[in-house]
C-alpha cells in the first residue's frame, strides 16, 4: 500500500501526476496506464493544492510535480513542503523545464527526491519514478554538495547586501532612486527641497555604506539585488 516506505519491486507504484501541461499529463496518464508497475491514483490534476488533498487520502509512493503554475495556484516547491509534511513517505520527483541547479537545491531542500528534465525520454521518465519508489537516491551526492555549498555562500552574500541596503536611511534611500532613475543632483536637490551639497553627503554615505565607488556602482548593486526597479 502506497505511504509505508519503499514499496515492494512486484508491487504496482501508485502514483499521482500534478502538472498544469494538460497535453504532456495526458500523454504520460496513456504511457503509465500501460505499464503493469504502476498505478494512479486518480487522473492527473492541475492544482498543487488538489495534488495536497489527494496526497491526504491516498498517500501515494510518488508524486510527479510541475515546478510552475498558471493563475494564483500554489508553486510546485511549497506545494511538495506541504505533501511531505502530510505523507512523509512520499516520494516527490518535480519535473520542470528548466535546468537551473539552483532549482535542483531549492527542490531537494523542499524535499524532493528527484528532478527531472520535461524533454526526458518516457522510459526514463518512468525508471526515475520507480527507483524515487524504492527509495533510491537519484541527486548525485557530490554534485548536490557542491551546488549546497555554492548557493549557502550566494544566500550569505545576498543577506549581508539586504542587510546593508537596510542601514541606508530614507533620505538616502530617496537620493538613490533619484540617481537610478537618472537624476542630476541639481534635480535631486530640488524636488527633496535640500541643497546640493547635501544631496552629495547623501551620495558619499550611500557610497561608503554600500562599499562601491562610483554612483553607477550603487544603482548597478541596487538593481542587480532587486532593492530597486527600473
Amino acid at each position: 500500500m502506497g505511504g509505508e516506505g519503499p514499496t515492494d519491486a512486484s508491487d504496482p507504484v501508485s502514483l499521482l501526476i500534478c502538472d498544469d501541461h494538460k497535453v504532456l499529463t495526458d500523454a504520460l496518464s496513456m504511457v503509465i496506464e500501460r505499464q503493469a508497475g504502476f498505478r494512479l491514483v486518480s487522473p492527473p490534476v492541475h492544482d498543487p493544492a488538489r495534488a495536497i488533498v489527494l496526497c491526504g487520502e491516498h498517500h501515494p509512493d510518488v508524486v510527479l510535480m510541475d515546478l510552475e503554475f498558471k493563475g494564483d495556484s500554489m508553486g510546485g516547491l511549497d506545494a511538495t513542503r506541504r505533501i511531505k509534511d502530510i505523507s512523509p513517505t512520499t516520494r516527490v520527483v518535480v519535473m520542470t523545464a528548466h535546468r537551473d541547479e539552483r532549482l535542483l537545491v531549492d527542490a531537494v531542500e523542499a524535499g524532493a527526491s528527484a528532478f527531472l528534465g520535461k524533454d526526458e525520454p518516457a522510459d526514463e521518465v518512468l525508471r526515475n519514478l520507480r527507483a524515487a519508489a524504492e527509495g533510491e537516491a537519484l541527486v548525485d551526492p557530490e554534485t548536490l554538495s557542491r551546488l549546497l555549498h555554492q548557493v549557502t555562500l550566494e544566500r550569505e552574500e545576498r543577506r549581508e547586501i539586504q542587510a546593508v541596503f537596510a542601514s541606508l536611511t530614507d533620505r538616502e534611500w530617496e537620493v538613490l532612486r533619484g540617481l537610478a532613475l537618472g537624476k542630476r543632483n541639481d534635480d535631486i536637490a530640488a524636488e527633496l527641497f535640500i541643497s546640493p551639497q547635501t544631496v552629495q553627503t547623501h551620495i558619499r554615505n550611500v557610497l561608503g555604506k554600500l562599499n562601491v565607488h562610483s554612483k553607477l556602482e550603487a544603482v548597478a548593486l541596487a538593481v542587480r539585488h532587486r532593492q530597486i526597479e527600473i
